[in-house]
């Protein structure tokens, strides 16, 4: 890796980089940049499987907006992961993706992809230029912990348990979401056994059930269920209050679940929604079906007589209502708020919806929690394991879709084996 400036060779040392997504992959790299002897040991049967599966619509690596709109993405861990992020940010980001042959592009969201859009291809490159390296990799290797001494791993493989020993060590293991690609959490009670602070892993970037009404208990209503699971809400405009009293609001689209709602603008807010409802042990959403028009307007336009149409039609042909816009308005109103124009038109442009529940963590596109900041020195090293860093997205932040979660991880790898290294030379 070219971009490793001031750090001294460190040839002959040996790390062990454990766990192969984005953070550790990139930990390996400038360890390996550096002269170190390196393997990633990763648990599934390959490497980079959660990147892969982010990239499958799409690979989202970073995003183009001004660094304090960019930082302020992070909320309370802004702090933290600010000088992480200014050595090793969306611009060095891109720079790193196109010398891999991978250019990328400018959405026009400001979202940052690769022109191939994929992220196999940029895989597929970087593996190479790692075992160029000299990076080794062994896979289906799950580390079980630590024994006489902080770079001394246990590890059990098909063949059974074994021992290694290294110099230096990078945990990259991953949060609580998606263990079938590996990050299953399996390293928290790991760390807190061996004195280390970690935060309990949350839910983020994730769906919501809601009580519908209190019509069906916890849920949709069967009929809802059936007939609109799946379908998209848009366009809508969500509001609602968080746990500090902040109102949120914000326009959007999102998805119709079997027992409430996901979708990127539930994902957007899912951090307040989440906190909301551990304080409060629910939240009321107000949804804006008709974000374009005034309750006025609507009232006016449902209080002209529909004669011989069905109430869908009327909903349909004066309030533009319809499909899961109109199921949700008869999952929450009574037949008297139907009969009543203006109070229709209220619940269009504030229909209250109360969730109840965030959905479980291995359903979750990211975490919340993990290895607390003060028990790490700045480079990421743990304070009461010298030698042993942490990185990625094992640590205690979390980000909203859109590039920030990936950015997060390069840097924090980045910000791991840079340390790493210098400890090694030391």
């Amino acid at each position: 890796m070219a971009d490793t400036p001031s750090l001294p060779r460190i040839a002959g040392k040996r790390a062990s980089v454990i766990g192969g997504g984005p953070a550790g992959l990139m930990a390996a790299e400038v360890l390996a940049a550096a002269g170190a002897s390196v393997t990633v040991h990763e648990a599934m049967p390959s490497v980079g499987r959660k990147f892969l599966l982010a990239g499958r619509g799409g690979l989202n690596l970073t995003h183009a907006e001004p660094r304090d709109a960019f930082l302020g993405r992070y909320g309370s861990r802004q702090a933290a992961l600010a000088p992480l992020i200014a050595d090793f940010g969306p611009e060095a980001l891109r720079d790193w993706a196109d010398a891999l042959g991978a250019h990328t592009f400018v959405g026009s969201s400001g979202r940052v992809f690769p022109v191939e859009m994929k992220a196999a291809p940029l895989l597929r490159a970087w593996l190479a230029r790692l075992r160029a390296a000299g990076v080794r990799f062994a896979v289906r290797e799950r580390w079980l912990g630590w024994e006489d001494a902080p770079t001394a791993l246990r590890f059990r493989n098909p063949a059974g348990e074994h021992r290694v020993d290294a110099d230096a060590v990078v945990l990259a293991l991953g949060g609580g979401s998606w263990a079938k690609f590996g990050a299953d959490g399996a390293w928290v009670p790991l760390l807190r056994d061996a004195g280390v602070a970690v935060a309990p892993l949350r839910p983020a970037n994730c769906g919501f059930d809601v009580a519908a009404g209190g019509r069906d208990g916890r849920g949709w209503s069967t009929h809802f269920r059936e007939r609109h699971a799946g379908q998209p809400v848009k366009p809508v405009r969500l509001s609602f209050t968080a746990a500090d009293g902040r109102v949120h609001d914000r326009q959007g689209e999102f998805v119709v679940t079997a027992d409430g709602v996901e979708g990127s603008l539930i994902y957007a807010l899912s951090a307040p929604l989440r906190d909301a409802i551990a304080a409060r042990g629910e939240v009321t959403i107000h949804l804006d079906l008709a974000p374009g028009r005034s309750g006025e307007r609507l009232a006016a336009e449902l209080g002209r007589p529909r004669g011989h149409r069905s109430m869908a039609s009327h909903l349909q042909g004066q309030a533009g209502i319809k499909g899961v816009k109109a199921g949700l308005l008869r999952e929450v109103l009574s037949a008297t708020d139907f009969a009543d124009p203006v109070r229709l038109a209220a619940a269009i442009k504030a229909l209250p919806l109360r969730l109840v529940a965030a959905r479980p963590l291995d359903e979750a596109i990211s975490v919340a929690g993990g290895v607390d900041f003060a028990a790490l020195d700045d480079g990421l090293m743990l304070q009461n394991r010298p030698g042993v860093f942490c990185a990625g997205e094992m640590l205690d932040w979390e980000a909203p879709t859109g590039g920030y979660l990936l950015t997060a991880c390069f840097a924090t790898g980045y910000r791991a084996g840079r340390a790493a290294a210098a400890w090694l030379a030391r």
